[in-house]
């Protein structure tokens, strides 16, 4: 855990056929201040508690930490989490020495696609695949702590 570096871009095109898997992502927040995010997550079987503080360089870096527990926990987790619930299939896309995590959203997001590139350095260079589009590090309406109360489908 540490420092957390990625870059998140709008996709457009054909990504799924490059993906070597997928896993479908359930979410919600017991906190979305913007401090700190503490998030819930049921990813496939598995369950994640996880903490991420403030952002730092426009959205491009923060604080992570993160900790597996059971999907029982998680469940009932789940229940006392903020109003909104984020649903979406997480497809990984290798992209050189890189892998993309394309996450295509359902429900109230439906229709919105981004893909977030982790990195070791906040200078590092990247492969940017074809169905790669408008760069959104750092824009807020893009979180998906603000996605599970101002969804994509209202904008």
């Amino acid at each position: 855990m540490g420092l957390e570096i990625e870059r998140k871009f709008l996709v457009n095109g054909d990504f799924k056929s490059h993906a070597f898997t997928s896993h479908r992502i359930v979410q919600g927040y017991l906190s979305s201040a913007p401090e700190r995010n503490v998030r819930v997550r049921l990813f496939d079987n598995t369950a994640f508690l996880t903490i991420k503080g403030k952002s730092y360089n426009d959205g491009l870096s923060r604080y992570e930490w993160e900790k597996e527990i059971s999907a029982k926990e998680a469940k009932e987790l789940l229940l006392i989490c903020e109003p909104g619930v984020i649903d979406k299939t997480r497809y990984l896309v290798k992209a050189e020495k890189h892998t993309y995590e394309v996450d295509e959203f359902h429900g109230d997001n439906e229709g919105l696609i981004i893909a977030e590139i982790e990195l070791a350095d906040e200078n590092e260079l990247f492969f940017r695949p074809e169905w790669l589009c408008e760069e959104v590090t750092g824009d807020k309406k893009y979180y998906n702590s603000q996605l599970t109360t101002h969804p994509y489908t209202t904008w």
